[in-house]
């Protein structure tokens, strides 16, 4: 059993930790002009990473990175403007739980949201997690529409 006293093998809180580090390295990704691989293999380094799902970590980056334009895509018609011009944190926060809610099924929308707008919270802008919250959910009654409807 896991930390969570679930059966299923996932601690939460590890999958927090490594939701908070993807948005932090997807912004250096962004920001840096690296490639991904060096991203990564420089959180590897230098974080604390022991204390996160680094295999989740790793998913959340890849997926963002090969899916960037679908996911951009799927949130335009809920953004008050251009993507690339939303805050860095934002944008990263987005991303990150827009790929959770296209292609990580498993995940609860409910989690997504929560943990996105926590994130933004902590890194983000002085309101932005009220702009992530307002994006997300209209996605998500989008893509997720059995579940946010059910």
């Amino acid at each position: 059993m896991s930390a969570s006293g679930r059966g299923d093998g996932i601690d939460p809180a590890a999958r927090t930790r490594a939701r908070r580090r993807a948005v932090q390295a997807l912004y250096a990704w962004e920001l840096g002009g690296n490639s991904m691989r060096k991203v990564i293999d420089d959180f590897r380094s230098e974080q604390d990473m022991q204390i996160a799902d680094l295999e989740y970590f790793e998913d959340l980056l890849r997926g963002v990175e090969a899916h960037r334009a679908e996911l951009d895509a799927g949130m335009a018609p809920f953004l008050d403007r251009d993507i690339e011009r939303v805050d860095p944190i934002e944008r990263a926060v987005l991303r990150l739980s827009a790929y959770e809610l296209k292609h990580r099924i498993d995940v609860p929308y409910r989690v997504v949201l929560n943990e996105a707008v926590e994130v933004a919270k902590r890194f983000g802008s002085e309101q932005g997690h009220t702009y992530v919250n307002g994006v997300l959910d209209k996605l998500a009654r989008a893509w997720r529409v059995s579940e946010t409807n059910g």
